[in-house]
């Protein structure tokens, strides 16, 4: 790998309650990777929410604030006088409405690109790197430069330095499962989480017991507390978790949106119920669910939380099941993905579009 050290990396990314956390959350796992190597970061970003910057600042990391997001011209006229400080460095975009004309803006500016994408939405890519860390990525037609590399599949998935601490780790699967872990990522607007602690109230279980975790930038707290005050299982809640992987490691079960929280799932190997709560995660739900490595809810029908009360129930006595897919998360997710994607930000000459 080419030496980093004292090299820049830029992170353009934002967190917000309408697009969540995840976007900022994975740009985090590949700053902590890239600063581990001796390069330096630097994030530019609108978000708000001040536990997630503190994250940002407890890695040490050079944050600049803006106030209004591409689309807005001020967007650009901000991001491009901080490159302007810092040549030769690599440039990181991770966010839809990041489009081709911010990917031009940066390319004519002289600077290396990697885009981190989803859904292959854009007519045309114009950076260096395009990296898809999900299962269908290598099903995506990406239209794009000569030069750019393709980063497709589980095998960049970009975990943050915590889990990776559990490397290694064997799961114990349980003859009868009774933890239950809900993530519904970090804004969940619709309340999907207060769905869930309503179906568990059905599932007759001894010594049933749950964890819920809500991001920071969850607007229903006051609402969520209550529903746990008044749960007739044992459920703790917890606002902005700082040990997903303990929590991960706790739980036999989980319940989870399709975000970036599936590939932290997997590599801990628990086996998780799936839902979308929001548009764009619907490839992840679909590709995840069509090689059994979750188990899909489809939370658009009306009875939906009925169903997944239901399938937990099945799950928590089928233990072979649970292990089985426990094993193929595990084999999907190994945990080195943000390493790879370092070895090919090679420090050389910016190539331009």
């Amino acid at each position: 790998m080419a030496d980093i050290k004292g090299s820049p990396l830029i992170i353009r990314a934002d967190a917000s309650i309408q697009i969540g956390t995840g976007h900022l959350m994975r740009c985090l796992a590949l700053a902590q990777a890239w600063k581990d190597s001796g390069g330096k970061i630097i994030f530019i970003t609108a978000c708000q929410t001040e536990s997630l910057l503190q994250r940002l600042r407890d890695e040490g990391i050079d944050i600049h604030l803006l106030s209004h997001p591409h689309p807005d011209p001020a967007d650009w006229r901000y991001t491009k006088g901080i490159l302007a400080s810092n040549p030769n460095s690599w440039v990181v975009l991770d966010g839809y409405h990041f489009d081709e004309t911010y990917q031009h803006y940066v390319k004519e500016a002289g600077y290396r690109l990697l885009v981190i994408d989803d859904l292959a939405h854009l007519e045309h890519y114009y950076c260096d790197i395009v990296l898809n860390q999900n299962l269908h990525a290598e099903q995506l037609n990406y239209s794009c430069e000569p030069y750019t590399r393709l980063l497709l599949s589980t095998n960049y998935v970009l975990l943050r330095r915590e889990f990776l601490a559990w490397k290694g780790w064997k799961r114990e699967i349980p003859v009868t499962a009774q933890r239950v872990l809900v993530t519904l990522g970090g804004s969940d607007p619709e309340n999907f989480t207060l769905k869930v602690i309503q179906a568990l109230q059905e599932v007759k279980v001894p010594g049933l017991e749950a964890t819920v975790v809500i991001g920071a930038s969850n607007p229903h707290v006051d609402t969520l507390e209550a529903a746990v005050r008044q749960s007739r299982i044992q459920i703790r809640l917890i606002c902005d978790a700082r040990n997903m992987p303990e929590l991960m490691a706790w739980a036999d079960v989980a319940v989870t949106a399709a975000g970036s929280t599936v590939w932290e799932l997997m590599f801990m190997g628990i086996p998780a119920f799936l839902i979308t709560v929001a548009d764009n995660q619907e490839q992840i739900a679909k590709s995840t669910a069509e090689v059994d490595a979750l188990i899909r809810v489809n939370n658009i029908l009306e009875n939906w939380a009925e169903i997944l009360a239901d399938k937990i129930y099945r799950l928590i006595f089928d233990h072979e099941r649970r292990a089985r897919l426990s094993y193929l998360e595990r084999s999907l997710v190994d945990g080195l993905g943000k390493m790879r994607v370092i070895e090919n930000l090679e420090v050389s000459k910016p190539a331009r579009s």
